[in-house]
């Protein structure tokens, strides 16, 4: 069975610097990444990737829910003319 290489659009590679020339493919759990121009490889399973950590994906105490709450304001619109 042949592996789908994708390219990553507007990545650079780290060892030649030419954009555009990176492909990523995976097989089992390991996805790899290949410079089609210089032949740079690297790799990483699964298990190795971090999400970021934002406002979205935090676990809120219950401490700082209350102070978000504190925060909150009541907004009112007002329609013209009156």
């Amino acid at each position: 069975m042949t592996t789908k290489r994708r390219f990553i659009a507007g990545a650079v590679c780290p060892r030649c610097a030419e954009m555009d020339k990176l492909v990523m493919y995976r097989e089992a759990e390991t996805t790899y990444r290949e410079c089609i121009s210089c032949g740079y490889e690297d790799s990483q399973t699964e298990s190795s990737f971090t999400e970021l950590k934002t406002r979205v994906n935090q676990v809120d105490t219950p401490e700082a829910a209350s102070s978000a709450a504190d925060d909150i304001a009541v907004v009112r619109i007002l329609e013209p003319g009156k």
